[in-house]
């Protein structure tokens, strides 16, 4: 009698909560492999899922990519901060945003990889869009209150000076992730001191 058991497939383990095994899924791969470069199967087979299934939580690509973007988003603000006060000389302050920066890249690669490659792009929607300014809005507020009380240079706009801090920052973990170089806690202490410095020139 012939052995026909290696015909059927192992069944995949019961996933209790697949919408959050979809997020975590997704998160992965399209840090890894980009939004546009990852198929929805993909998706699925990492989330433990079929391909179905994802559609029954995400009326699309494009859907599961917004929903999953506003909350690293969210993820990355509270981080940031959670708990941050306000009452800290500015320097201070500056000095535990960009150490929280640092922590949650190593912390989280997948999420920062993620946000990273996706901010501005055009599939995100006007919620993801709306989230994103005002998660940004208290920073800019800050930027712009620290100018008008003389901390901050005055010849670049907020927005600008805010911008030049992210990249500094980006471009610094992009760096080490690549391989370029091994980031020393010196060298994260320089590197804030410098945008500090950018910041206050």
């Amino acid at each position: 009698m012939n052995d026909h058991s290696t015909n059927f497939k192992t069944p995949r383990p019961r996933v209790k909560d697949k919408r959050g095994a979809i997020l975590r899924a997704s998160l992965k791969v399209f840090a890894e492999g980009g939004v546009n470069g990852v198929p929805m199967p993909v998706v699925a087979e990492a989330a433990g899922v079929g391909t179905g299934t994802i559609y029954r939580y995400f009326e699309s690509k494009d859907v599961l990519v917004n929903e999953l973007f506003r909350e690293e988003k969210l993820a990355l603000s509270k981080h940031l901060y959670s708990d941050l006060d306000r009452c800290t000389p500015p320097r201070e302050q500056f000095s535990i945003v960009w150490q929280r920066l640092i922590d949650f890249a190593r912390e989280q690669p997948d999420s920062f990889r993620f946000i990273e490659l996706q901010d501005h792009r055009p599939y995100l929607d006007d919620a993801s869009r709306a989230l994103e300014r005002k998660i940004l809005a208290p920073s800019l507020a800050h930027y712009r209150s620290m100018q008008k009380k003389g901390i901050y240079r005055r010849d670049i706009r907020p927005e600008v000076l805010m911008a030049l801090v992210w990249g500094a920052y980006v471009n610094l973990i992009k760096a080490e992730r690549d391989g370029y170089l091994t980031l020393t806690q010196g060298d994260i202490h320089a590197a804030r001191d410098a945008s500090w410095n950018l910041c206050t020139a």
